[in-house]
């Protein structure tokens, strides 16, 4: 069953959904939330892989092996679940469509809070109907230390719902996906920048191995 089903059983329930192309998943991304789990009162987070990403250029690993590997690091910790409702859904996936997927089928009384970069939030007006995301959702854009918010401010300036917009400061978004893949196309190691049985897969799977790393998001994809 997938967790957004059992889940939705709970009345009042505060959901994190941590959406991304997970390619791979990291150390940060877990740091990110566990986080926003703290800072705003989760009961459960919910990791999103997508399965064919808008805005995201060049290749990226089968969706498969990114649902396994996010399964494998989210594995130790009771609040985090990996949910497969991008994955398996037909065409490209956008954080609009997702939302009112789970709008559906959790209770009115339900709070969602989709956790994302900072960086992505910069590109929310290129999103699908990014009013209707901030009407479904409250967005946490998860910043490295020393990250100019006026940007950031700028941008949601031209949004009627700005305010369901917050900000959390990570110190380990020095870390990233595409750091990681170009790590491993060069022969490098990335133990301790992953968890331990996700380096496990990557370095048996060879998934990684001399592959050129994808081309940077420009949009809906939170943290690589």
């Amino acid at each position: 069953m997938d967790p957004t089903e059992r889940l939705r059983e709970r009345p009042g329930i505060r959901l994190g959904i941590m959406g991304g192309t997970f390619d791979p998943i990291h150390i940060g991304h877990l740091v990110t939330a566990e986080e926003a789990r703290q800072q705003f009162r989760l009961d459960e987070v919910v990791f999103m892989p997508t399965g064919i990403a808008p805005h995201k250029q060049g290749q990226v690993a089968p969706p498969e092996t990114r649902y396994l590997l996010a399964s494998i690091a989210t594995a130790t910790n009771p609040h985090f679940w990996v949910s497969r409702l991008e994955i398996d859904a037909p065409g490209v996936d956008y954080t609009v469509d997702t939302l009112k997927k789970l709008a559906e089928v959790f209770p009115a009384d339900s709070k969602l809070l989709f956790i994302t970069g900072a960086d992505a939030v910069l590109e929310i007006l290129t999103w699908k109907q990014p009013e209707r995301v901030l009407e479904l959702c409250t967005v946490i854009a998860a910043t490295r230390p020393g990250y100019d918010l006026g940007r950031l401010a700028e941008v949601l300036s031209g949004l009627e719902r700005a305010d369901r917009v917050h900000t959390m400061e990570i110190p380990a978004l020095a870390l990233s996906s595409s750091m990681i893949r170009e790590r491993l196309a060069a022969g490098r190691g990335v133990r301790y920048l992953v968890p331990e049985g996700v380096a496990e897969v990557i370095e048996k799977s060879g998934v990684y191995a001399s592959r050129h790393p994808a081309g940077a998001s420009t949009g809906e994809e939170p943290g690589g």
